[in-house]
């Protein structure tokens, strides 16, 4: 390399190649190279464009190799890459002309070992916690003895077997099964159609919807059972209007479909226990009620009965309640046609008095008579002369009313006036009137003065003035307070003046 640079007309000797060759050229070196390899390393930027392809880096703390996974292959995947995980990704090395780099095709990726795993467990675990879907209050109760039970298992394990031998023994139900794969990549996206699938039959419709679902799978590792801990199969669960119960592994087994079912079962056999209740307890439980309420039933009525033959023993016989009734009943009974003789005797005699009264001339002169006085009143009764004497009482009230309005002003207004007049006065009269035309008031410790000595002898003065009062002490002692026995408005005496 140092002879060519030292000389530049061999330097100028060398092949010629375009972009693409050389592109080409380095793209055959890589692959031919790396055909296949295996390469462990933290999952760094994830992309899924819309195409179906993930796009990902897998770095270390010296580099990061470029990786892709196409579709098909990400579809059938047991285990998503997430950003984080340590993986070890199984594919070829080869380069992307487009952008001069190289990057991995992986046709295969696994977590590195149980602990990357289990992180992921965790992480996905606290993520779906924190929206609420393993609260208690979302997990309803299961139905007590459900008609139809759907189970999603795979159809050819025992797990089927033995939920169907447990509900045969305790309480025989019709089933409906749901086969899906119960491990690999097909099974979180089986099961999630499969809890989908039997919320989305019609109650009552041809084929009956289940009212109580069971997830059950055998135990395994958890690389087995990692179907059930991906987020469709448990956001499904969460969603599902009908009941569910998941029965995934054993018992020490715990996934997280658990967390968001109804009920947690530790095997499928109890899985089909909490299912259905036991045929014969419910049946022995069914004949003690019975019996219970047959001794009741027979007990109370005993007793009853005895209760009212002990209340007949003190009751009188009933030919002595009847007798003095059937007594007095004889004696109306005799009493009674002499009575209705009587009575129409009676009624005759009256009807006859009547009717010698009624003569027809006599009712004759009786209706003529009425008719006059009919025809006299209405001659009277004339409209023309009622109305003009309801127009002139009219204009009589309206002339009083008027007359009553001009007198209650007068008075009003005369009223007025002599309040003016009293008011006028008591201004002139006032003090305040007084003060207003120079003059003043004295006083000597509250009380008015009205001579010299006493306004010497006054420990305090005050003087007042039109627009106010003027304090004037006179001694060391404290200013009594004033006081003032004349009424309000009440000139001062005359020697008060100044």
């Amino acid at each position: 390399m140092s002879d060519l640079i030292d000389d530049p007309m061999q330097g100028e000797n060398a092949p010629e190649f375009s972009v693409s060759e050389i592109s080409g050229a380095v793209k055959r070196t890589i692959e031919g190279e790396f055909s296949h390899v295996r390469v462990r390393g933290e999952v760094g930027r994830v992309s899924r464009p819309r195409s179906g392809h993930v796009y990902m880096d897998l770095k270390d703390d010296r580099a990061v190799l470029a990786g892709v996974i196409w579709k098909g292959i990400a579809a059938r995947l047991p285990v998503q890459p997430e950003e984080g995980m340590e993986v070890v990704a199984t594919g070829r090395l080869t380069t992307f002309p487009g952008q001069s780099r190289y990057q991995i095709v992986i046709e295969d990726i696994k977590p590195a070992g149980v602990g990357a795993l289990m992180a992921m467990l965790e992480a996905r675990k606290k993520a779906l916690a924190g929206e609420g879907l393993f609260a208690p209050e979302r997990k309803r109760p299961l139905p007590f003895l459900p008609e139809v039970i759907g189970v999603v298992t795979s159809p050819s394990g025992a797990v089927i077997r033995d939920i169907l031998h447990r509900l045969r023994d305790r309480f025989p139900r019709k089933v409906l099964i749901w086969p899906v794969a119960v491990q690999g990549e097909r099974c979180a996206p089986e099961v999630t159609r499969a809890i989908e699938g039997f919320n989305a039959l019609t109650p009552g419709g041809a084929l009956p919807r289940p009212d109580l679902l069971i997830v059950a799978r055998g135990g395994g590792s958890i690389e087995d059972l990692w179907g059930f801990n991906e987020e469709s199969v448990v956001r499904a669960a969460a969603a599902s209007d009908i009941p569910l119960i998941s029965a995934v592994g054993h018992e020490t087994d715990t996934t997280l479909i658990d967390y968001t079912s109804d009920k947690r079962a530790p095997t499928p056999t109890a899985a089909a226990e909490l299912a259905v209740p036991v045929r014969l307890d419910l049946l022995a439980w069914l004949d003690n009620q019975d019996a219970r309420l047959t001794h009741a039933l027979t007990q109370g009525v005993a007793t009853r009965g005895q209760r009212l033959r002990d209340l007949s023993r003190a009751l009188p016989r009933v030919e002595t309640l009847v007798e003095v009734p059937r007594q007095r009943l004889d004696a109306w009974s005799d009493r009674l046609p002499a009575a209705l003789i009587r009575g129409v005797q009676l009624r005759r005699v009256k009807l006859s008095e009547a009717a010698g009264a009624l003569r027809p001339g006599l009712l004759r002169r009786g209706v003529e008579g009425d008719r006059r006085r009919l025809h006299n009143t209405a001659a009277r009764l004339n409209l023309h002369t009622l109305k003009r004497d309801i127009e002139g009482k009219r204009r009589d009230l309206d002339g009083l009313t008027r007359r009553f309005t001009d007198a209650a002003t007068r008075q009003q207004q005369g009223w007025r006036d002599r309040l003016d007049g009293l008011e006028r006065l008591r201004e002139t009269l006032g003090y305040k009137a007084t003060l207003k035309r120079g003059y003043a008031v004295v006083r000597g410790d509250g009380d008015v003065v009205t001579t010299k000595a006493e306004a010497a002898k006054a420990r305090a003065l005050e003087i007042e003035f039109a627009d106010g009062v003027l304090d004037i002490g006179q001694g060391a002692g404290p200013k009594p307070a004033r006081k003032s026995t004349k009424p309000k408005g009440t000139p001062p005496d005359q020697g008060s003046l100044f």
